[in-house]
């Protein structure tokens, strides 16, 4: 029997996927706003951009919907540590099987669901750090500098999230790509002005999947075009850094210092 989860599932068009969500949360009163559409873009992003290797049809979409019980109320301290949970529950009713509930459930650690699956931590990532970059009633949005840290040395200290080096490694990548309109701007501070531009979430909508997406992976390509022509423009060039360089060959001495004592023990 179809269910709104298959129906969903087997969209695998992005623009129209949220436009379902968009549409079942006007009929269920469930939680959607310009920030689920926001770190779903940041989502889209990281995945296609650093290969990260996820069911990526099945985390956007779980992007989409794992905050359909959140509140707006940041007071609320009972509904936050609980609004995860009760969306994955609810989500169960729509159709959606036990692993995708789970993931969504995982989107925070309130749970303590455990051990997490593979998604779950790209879902953490992006709600973490897409939530810092917005403007909230108590603070404004953070820098994605800023956002980044807090993001590895506060909101996950002592918790393991087997992206979080990747995500950093897309951050900065992205910090190093501006985008053009009537003025030159960081790429992700672009989709933040988007967001805080936006009259609603349909305008929101189409301005991501229609102006943003196509001009930042136009964007993206090109700046990977030009640091490969960078790396091979001068043959002379060392292919590792200092750094790096130090680290292979402190490596290597470390093996082989290993492999002179298991001779000396034979």
């Amino acid at each position: 029997m179809d269910t709104f989860a298959n129906y969903i599932l087997d969209e695998r068009n992005l623009a129209a996927k949220m436009e379902i969500t968009y549409y079942l949360a006007k009929k269920t009163k469930i939680f959607f706003d310009k920030s689920v559409i926001f770190k779903t873009e940041i989502a889209r992003m990281f995945i296609n951009y650093m290969k990260v290797d996820v069911d990526k049809n099945v985390v956007l979409t779980a992007c989409l919907l794992c905050n359909c019980k959140k509140v707006d109320n940041a007071q609320d301290i009972e509904k936050i540590h609980s609004y995860a949970k009760e969306g994955a529950e609810y989500l169960s009713t729509l159709g959606f099987d036990n692993r995708f509930c789970k993931m969504c459930e995982e989107v925070n650690r309130y749970s303590h669901s455990n051990p997490r699956e593979r998604e779950s931590d790209v879902l953490e990532l992006v709600d973490q750090f897409g939530g810092m970059l917005l403007d909230r009633p108590e603070r404004i949005g953070f820098q994605p500098d800023e956002a980044m840290v807090l993001l590895e040395y506060r909101n996950l200290k002592d918790q393991y999230n087997r992206f979080l080096h990747t995500f950093k490694e897309f951050v900065q990548m992205m910090e190093q790509i501006e985008l053009n309109e009537l003025t030159t701007m960081k790429s992700l501070r672009r989709l933040v002005k988007m967001h805080n531009e936006s009259q609603n979430v349909k305008e929101f909508m189409k301005k991501v999947c229609y102006e943003y997406e196509p001009k930042i992976d136009r964007a993206v390509e090109k700046y990977r075009k030009e640091i490969k022509t960078e790396m091979f423009k001068d043959s002379n060039r060392p292919l590792f850094s200092e750094e790096t360089t130090k680290k292979i060959l402190s490596h290597m001495a470390e093996e082989n210092m290993q492999g002179e004592k298991l001779k000396s023990e034979d």
